[in-house]
């Protein structure tokens, strides 16, 4: 399947910014799963300083705002061909070895809800099954509604809140299969929407290394295994690792961020 995608992220600030520099992960890459066939990233009120493969492989940008900008608009659009391979990627290693991806970080540091949670893998008869009945069992702990959580609440606190959106779902998937042992990571991208073209954000799912299979994708928001409707764009170790977009800047200025999505066949 060849999906068209254009991706529009633009900053308002009340102020002149006396500096602003954003760190942009938008640039799909080739594997399994997908090829690239065009992909362009462009920016309006600043300037890419610098790119490079971060250690997780994901292609990053450094976007400098124009000094004294009132407005930065960075635009990634392209095609891209995608495979069905039930959300296996493979035995496909970088330069971060396996066990970098079973520790804990601050977003996916397991409390007693996740703890109770990741029984679930115990009990059954074989990994990926029980991967399945964990995803589904998350998403029945934590209903799919935006509103509840931000982009710094841990996998415990969104347990324990019970409401989140697919960032929530993934960090909590990731906390509970790292309990059991396995390597597991998240990943941000697209999603092609049956039925809809315009969207306000992009997705997240997981990863968990399977042995004899390699890298396995969930969909926990979903309940599904990414197919060919969904474009991988970077990996980490929690969601903070691979979003689309992280910045800082400096000076007294306010923000504001709209997003513009359009995922379409």
């Amino acid at each position: 399947m060849q999906l068209q995608i254009n991706h529009k992220t633009q900053y308002d600030y009340d102020l002149p910014v006396d500096y602003a520099l954003q760190k942009v992960r938008l640039r799909p890459l080739d594997n399994a799963l997908q090829k690239v066939d065009f992909w362009d990233v462009s920016v309006e009120g600043g300037k890419i300083e610098a790119s490079y493969r971060d250690h997780y492989g994901n292609h990053v940008e450094l976007v400098r705002a124009v000094p004294d900008a009132q407005q930065l608009i960075i635009i990634a659009r392209g095609t891209v061909t995608t495979h069905d391979k039930a959300g296996v990627l493979g035995m496909v290693y970088g330069r971060a070895p396996l066990w970098h991806f079973a520790q804990e970080t601050s977003l996916t540091t397991a409390g007693k809800r996740i703890t109770e949670l990741g029984q679930i893998l115990s009990k059954a008869d074989t990994t990926l099954n029980g991967l399945h009945d964990l995803s589904a069992a998350v998403l029945n702990a934590v209903t799919y509604e935006a509103g509840h959580t931000t982009s710094s609440t841990s996998s415990e606190d969104a347990m324990r809140i019970g409401r989140g959106v697919c960032q929530d779902h993934a960090n909590i998937f990731i906390s509970a299969a790292r309990l059991a042992g396995l390597p597991a990571r998240y990943v941000s991208g697209y999603l092609m929407m049956d039925g809809q073209v315009d969207q306000n954000a992009s997705h997240a799912w997981a990863e968990v290394h399977v042995d004899g299979l390699g890298w396995v994708g969930f969909d926990v928001s979903n309940g599904i295994a990414p197919d060919e409707r969904y474009v991988r764009i970077a990996t980490g170790r929690d969601a903070h690792d691979a979003t689309p977009i992280s910045g800082m800047r400096q000076g007294p200025a306010s923000e504001s961020m709209i997003v513009s999505l359009q995922v379409q066949q």
